[in-house]
């Protein structure tokens, strides 16, 4: 197995007999030159028989995307954003966070640095993502941590409204991660790798099919330890195993298992802004030793379980049953820090807490096309159950304002008390049960339009340790889709869509002093119109939308923070993306997302927020990214980007903003061959010139580094 830049799976034996032309470099589509075809064939004489190999671009936006009720259509046919990063560009910038996979995005945003708690971090559009999906199953995954990226294929950041495609959620759309699946050739790949001062990783890639070749494996395991440049200690082992099998040529089953442990040690402090006096933050320091406690820490162990059967009915019907399980639980020793003003004060305060978040999720899909008269169909039908328990410690939990400090001086303060981490405090029991259908009409090879809707019983059992007593709620709701697209050419599409989502009601979280309370569920409605382009190694994206979601305002009262629903936030704006293969060696991107977000519909008593900008929404982003193949060096392969992000405010009142800042990144992977085995030397380097900066949550991420070699055995 070897790879030369970036590419997916392929018999590469086979493909360049045939004198296959098409080397996967990225994200788009370029011719192939004479001196590209001899590389191949130099690669070939030394490959496997199953190669990752790079000549060239796939087309990304004609790439197949799972679009939940609505299937499995490509980019391009899909009216709506969305962008999908594969494995292999997560590995050559060596990302090891939702914001360094999605850095070339100007519509997602995550302000937790890696080596720190992805706490409540990640936007889209300026909006929380609270929707994550694990090979289509849910997973609570918007705090406490990420999914671990060693057993993933792809990531897809879904922007907008899921409610149509993936039942009850947040409307700031969803990160949807698809694990490794088994290969059909044999694949063995091992990775050493360190990140400065001193975490060290590896990494073992197995597959391949097993005696008669109907059954197919994938295994990875994984783990890193050592101190990451925020001096936090990390401590993380992964393994994962994905099978399939043939039962017959019409069916198959398969099945998918990623564990994770996971403890991060003395990380920075996450602050808050609510109690700060001025409208200037303090300067900034990268004296991570002074910004944490010694012996806290955030403890997670995560677990995701799927299978399910896929059946060929007949010629264009598919049948599609699966069956999901996730469980992440939730250990706190966690610091957090209220700043109070420009000199770097800060009220310290420690969050000790358990929870488990489990989920069930059942589904039963089926996928056709028939024609009545000029008009082709694809209809999608399908039924859902989805059930998500979460038992939060809230009787046993602790926040508390324990040490004082300041951020320029170290802090010496210890947790010496006994930690209570049972979780039999406010158990939640989230129920539903949606039947959904979608038709996509084809008229003609120019004209499609989209209608579908989701009829959703949504039940939340608030059961206080009593399964007898039920203080929650129940509602139904049919949440429904409009698209238009009109494809002019098969690489060119113009949609308009509207789609409307229910949030369920959320139960406010332990560092509000009303934990435990449910907030009612909410009805958000998005419209959006733009244009998709791929073809001739141009790709352009570009997009206005419009999201209308019922607001949370955070309210001080006695020095207290309460979380509470008033008025109505509205996000609009517009979104451009656009790459361009200068030729064989070069290709060039750009993107910038400009945001337009206002509070409005407020009650009486908080109308000073009506026009204000909602908390953490930056009006800017943009970026500028570039990768270059060395001609001259065979095999070597450079990347950058810098991104601006806008500054935004830190609460609804605009009182105190996060200034804005640039950052800029690079890096490089060279394929070369070491002891007779093909190998991959990545290196990159974060915060190139270490602009030290300010995140809504954190002071930002100081410049480092990271080097690692892949063999293929």
């Amino acid at each position: 197995m070897s790879i030369i830049g970036v590419g997916v799976p392929m018999n590469v034996k086979g493909i360049l007999r045939a004198g296959a032309a098409l080397w996967l470099l990225g994200a788009l589509t370029a011719p192939v030159s004479a001196q590209q075809e001899q590389a191949a064939e130099q690669v070939a004489q030394r490959a496997t028989a199953e190669d990752i190999v790079v000549i060239g671009t796939l087309e990304r936006l004609k790439q197949p995307v799972s679009s939940g009720a609505l299937g499995e259509k490509s980019i391009l046919d899909t009216p709506y954003s969305v962008t999908l990063v594969d494995k292999d560009e997560i590995a050559r910038r060596q990302a090891t966070s939702v914001g360094q996979i999605f850095i070339n995005d100007p519509g997602v945003f995550s302000y937790a640095s890696p080596g720190t708690t992805n706490w409540w971090g990640t936007q889209i559009r300026g909006l929380g993502v609270r929707n994550y999906y694990i090979d289509d199953v849910p997973l609570v995954l918007y705090w406490g941590s990420d999914f671990p990226l060693e057993s993933v294929e792809t990531v897809q950041a879904l922007k907008g409204l899921t409610g149509f495609m993936y039942g009850f959620g947040a409307p700031g759309g969803a990160i949807l991660y698809q694990t490794k699946r088994p290969t059909a050739q044999p694949l063995l790949t091992t990775e050493l790798g360190y990140r400065n001062p001193g975490v060290r990783y590896g990494h073992i890639d197995a597959g391949g099919p097993v005696g008669d070749g109907r059954l197919g494996y994938r295994l990875n395991l994984a783990g890193e330890q050592g101190k990451a440049y925020s001096k936090a200690g990390v401590n993380r082992w992964v393994g994962s195993l994905a099978l399939d099998y043939a039962i017959t040529p019409d069916l198959r089953w398969h099945a998918t298992a990623t564990h994770e442990a996971s403890k991060l040690e003395h990380e920075p402090f996450h602050f808050y802004w609510a109690r700060y006096q001025g409208t200037v933050l303090p300067e900034p320091t990268y004296d991570y030793d002074n910004l944490n406690v010694d012996n806290s820490y955030y403890r997670t162990r995560t677990t995701s379980v799927a299978t399910g059967l896929d059946w060929d009915l007949a010629d264009d019907w598919t049948a599609k049953l699966n069956y999901g399980y996730t469980r992440k639980n939730h250990q706190s020793n966690k610091m957090f820090a209220y700043m109070l003003n420009r000199a770097g004060d800060y009220q310290g305060y420690a969050y000790n807490f358990a929870e488990t978040d489990q989920a069930h999720f059942g589904q039963g899909m089926v996928q056709g096309k028939v024609e009545t008269g000029p008009i082709r169909h694809e209809l999608v039908a399908g039924v859902a159950l989805h059930r998500t328990l979460s038992d939060f410690g809230a009787l046993t939990s602790y926040w508390n304002n324990d040490f004082n400090g300041n951020i320029y001086q170290p802090q010496r303060f210890l947790v010496t008390r006994d930690l209570d981490f049972s979780t039999a405090g406010s158990p939640s029991d989230q129920r539903q049960t949606a039947l959904f259908v979608s038709d996509t009409l084809h008229f003609g090879s120019q004209w499609q339009a989209i209608i579908g809707a989701r009829h959703t019983k949504y039940k939340l059992l608030d059961l206080d340790g009593d399964p007898t007593v039920d203080s929650g709620y129940r509602t139904t709701a049919t949440t429904p889709t409009f698209a238009l697209i009109h494809k002019p050419a098969e690489y060119i599409s113009l949609y308009g869509s509207y789609v409307e989502s229910m949030e369920g009601g959320t139960r406010v979280g332990g560092e509000y002093a009303n934990a435990g309370e449910v907030l009612d569920a909410t009805i958000s409605k998005q419209y959006e119109g733009g244009a998709k382009y791929d073809h001739g190694g141009v790709s352009l994206t570009a997009a206005a939308f419009r999201v209308e979601r019922a607001n949370q305002i955070i309210n001080e009262r006695e020095g207290r923070r309460y979380l509470t629903q008033d008025g109505l936030n509205i996000y609009k704006g517009v979104e451009f993306t656009g790459a361009y293969r200068v030729n064989d060696d070069l290709r060039l991107g750009v993107g910038t997302l400009y945001l337009d977000p206002t509070i409005d519909k407020v009650s009486a008593g908080n109308e000073a927020l009506r026009g204000h900008i909602p908390a953490e929404a930056s009006r800017w982003q943009w970026l500028a990214n570039a990768e270059y193949q060395v001609p001259w060096v065979e095999g070597l392969r450079l990347h950058g980007n810098i991104r601006y992000f806008g500054r935004g405010p830190v609460a609804d009142d605009n009182q105190l903003y996060v200034p804005s800042r640039v950052v800029a990144n690079a890096g490089f992977q060279y394929s070369t061959s070491i002891a007779g085995r093909r190998a991959d030397i990545t290196g990159n380097i974060n915060n190139l010139f270490n602009r030290k900066y300010w995140s809504f949550s954190s002071v930002g991420e100081a410049r480092n580094a990271s080097l690692s070699v892949k063999f293929y055995w």
